[in-house]
């Protein structure tokens, strides 16, 4: 019989720790940047972070059928390591204490947060099968900022250039996410955006995302350009551009997908260094 800290331990490797990781320290680096006082940027990040469990655990919970079919030995579900009632529960209870949580940063902010939920949880139940699969993750990362900006004493919407960047970080998300996964998923009947595109033009589609959110990221505060958002603009584009070059050569997807990593991780600090500028 499992242990607690074993069960435990599948249990948060069941909530895609990387990812929910990564929406997690966005939000909260755009909080950061607006001037959140501490007590009001751990809301935030907790509020973010019961979501964003919320949306990994009802992927392991549904993908489970799957994931066992194709033999997933990194899902702990699906390995019977943790039971998928558990995991169906968790995602509940996650759902329902991030609204709770985000309700005290105002209504504004829990109506923006329930849209970044909800587009994860519509991908989990289904759109990740279609063509459409890219949309959940437009809305969702478009959305994500405003509930940084909306979470303010004196709630502000996001800059226009904000969303956008945003989607763009998010269909590269997707695209980056599913690529390694395109076999199993065949083999279990999903075909969405990224397999549609394949592996090669999906990293394409990645990196020209990367870079547009980029350009927008440095030019979308207005001018002068400070010069700090210079820097990660050239730091980049250099990355997307020498991802592009390995691609078209066909070079190994580990080092790909490492770039690809680089151009969210600078586009991210990016986000946050813009400060203020971010809210209308």
């Amino acid at each position: 019989m499992a242990t607690p800290v074993a069960k435990a331990t599948s249990l948060l490797l069941a909530s895609h720790p990387g990812p929910t990781v990564v929406v997690t320290v966005i939000a909260t680096g755009v909080g950061l940047g607006l001037g959140y006082p501490p007590g009001r940027l751990l809301l935030l990040a907790v509020a973010v972070l019961l979501g964003q469990l919320s949306i990994g655990w009802s992927n392991d919970w549904l993908d489970a059928p799957r994931d066992r079919a194709v033999q997933r030995a990194d899902k702990p579900a699906a390995r019977g390591d943790i039971s998928v009632s558990t995991v169906r529960a968790s995602a509940f209870v996650a759902l329902a204490l991030a609204v709770v949580v985000t309700l005290l940063l105002g209504w504004a902010a829990l109506l923006a947060h329930l849209v970044v939920i909800a587009g994860g949880w519509a991908y989990n139940l289904g759109l990740k099968s279609t063509v459409f699969s890219f949309v959940p993750f437009v809305v969702s990362f478009g959305a994500l900022p405003a509930v940084a900006t909306l979470g303010q004493e004196q709630p502000a919407l996001a800059q226009p250039w904000v969303y956008a960047a945003g989607a763009l970080l998010g269909v590269a998300a997707h695209v980056t996410n599913v690529l390694p996964d395109l076999e199993d998923d065949a083999r279990t009947g999903i075909r969405g955006f990224p397999h549609m595109l394949g592996a090669r033009r999906g990293g394409l589609v990645a990196f020209g995302c990367l870079a547009a959110a980029t350009l927008l990221i440095t030019f979308g505060p207005g001018f002068p350009v400070r010069p700090v958002l210079i820097v990660g603009l050239v730091l980049g584009l250099a990355a997307a551009i020498t991802g592009v070059v390995l691609l078209l050569r066909r070079s190994p997807t580990r080092l790909l997908m490492q770039l690809v990593m680089a151009c969210a991780v600078i586009d991210v600090v990016m986000l946050a260094l813009a400060g203020q500028s971010v809210a209308v």
